[in-house]
């Protein structure tokens, strides 16, 4: 009965005993126990339930603020959304394409056609006349802006140029040696200068960037130029050869700007938008910076400094302003 009973331990032991010595046995993989195979009612664990590298919330992890399902083209529509310089951008936007459109098809060829086929001496020479004849209304607000310092170097220059110049065919007044450059000045500004507002933005074909207050000073300028000019500069053939001759002589010298502006901008319309009415804000700032008086200029040097309070009589609580962990109470007068 001995033999049976040891038969099959013997047969356990006997593949170890039949390895040579030396051999190397190769390790066995025992795979760890899963926790969800440990009790019958859980299901064995499938290949989809599997994590996978790259996980759907990695986008949200790499970035808290932006939305797994939102494009960068919606992230462009976002960022324009609720500007409040510009109620009116969907009109703005069509009228930006309709501009877009007339400018690639015919406004630009035909400006830097005028470019290349008229010299350069006759293209200054008409830009410098149109600017003379636009000096009375440059002289005009200035006199209501009350500057009056540069209303009179304004109309010196329009007699320098008016007749040593040739009529304004020669900027003489602009020259190192009297220094009367050209200085752009009008009822729209001097709306701007009074504190009016610039209203809704504005983008017109042909036109380009401006205001509701840029565009409604528009007509001012021009009922100034019919009544100060003669009669010839006054009729409707001049003024419009005046305007076709100085919008295409702006197109074309502003060419290369547009083309870098546009060059690398994901929204053309709004990085136009953005750009002009910074401009347009700083022209207007420094419009009304003749208007601040200089008694705030110590104020502004200082904030700490109360402009009501006379230097020479320092505040009582000067003790406390050097010291602020001594207690008010405990100082004791000199």
């Amino acid at each position: 009965m001995t033999v049976p009973l040891l038969l099959p331990v013997a047969m356990i032991i006997a593949p170890v005993q039949e390895s040579p010595p030396g051999t190397q046995v190769p390790p066995i993989a025992i795979p760890a126990p899963a926790p969800a195979q440990s009790t019958p009612d859980a299901a064995p664990q499938t290949q989809s339930e599997a994590p996978t590298p790259a996980d759907s919330d990695a986008v949200e992890l790499a970035d808290p603020l932006a939305d797994p399902e939102t494009t960068p083209s919606d992230h462009a529509a976002m960022a324009d959304a609720g500007v409040p310089e510009d109620p009116l951008e969907g009109f703005n936007r069509a009228m930006f394409g309709v501009h877009q459109g007339l400018d690639k098809a015919l406004y630009r060829p035909v400006a830097m056609g005028y470019k290349h086929v008229v010299p350069k001496p006759v293209r200054s020479g008409l830009r410098n006349f149109f600017r003379n004849l636009s000096e009375p209304v440059v002289f005009l607000n200035y006199l209501l802006q009350l500057r009056f310092g540069k209303a009179g170097r304004t109309l010196v220059r329009f007699g320098i140029n008016s007749t040593v110049g040739l009529g304004g065919l020669v900027d003489v007044a602009a020259s190192k040696e009297i220094g009367l450059p050209y200085k752009e000045n009008n009822f729209g500004d001097t709306l701007a200068y009074y504190g009016v507002g610039p209203g809704p933005y504005l983008f017109l074909p042909l036109t380009g960037p401006t205001t509701l207050r840029d565009i409604l000073g528009g007509p001012l300028d021009g009922s100034v130029l019919r009544i100060a000019l003669v009669k010839p500069f006054g009729r409707w053939e001049y003024q419009v050869s005046s305007a076709v001759i100085s919008g295409l002589d702006r197109r074309a010298e502003s060419d290369p700007e547009l083309r870098a502006l546009f060059a690398g901008a994901v929204d053309p319309y709004a990085t136009l938008r953005s750009v002009w009415l910074q401009n347009r804000a700083a022209e207007v700032s420094e419009l009304r910076h003749h208007r601040r008086a200089a008694p705030s200029v110590p104020e502004l040097t200082d904030p700490l400094q109360d402009p009501a309070a006379s230097p020479e009589a320092p505040p009582s609580d000067a003790r406390e302003l050097q010291d602020p962990l001594v207690d008010p109470a405990a100082v004791t007068p000199h």
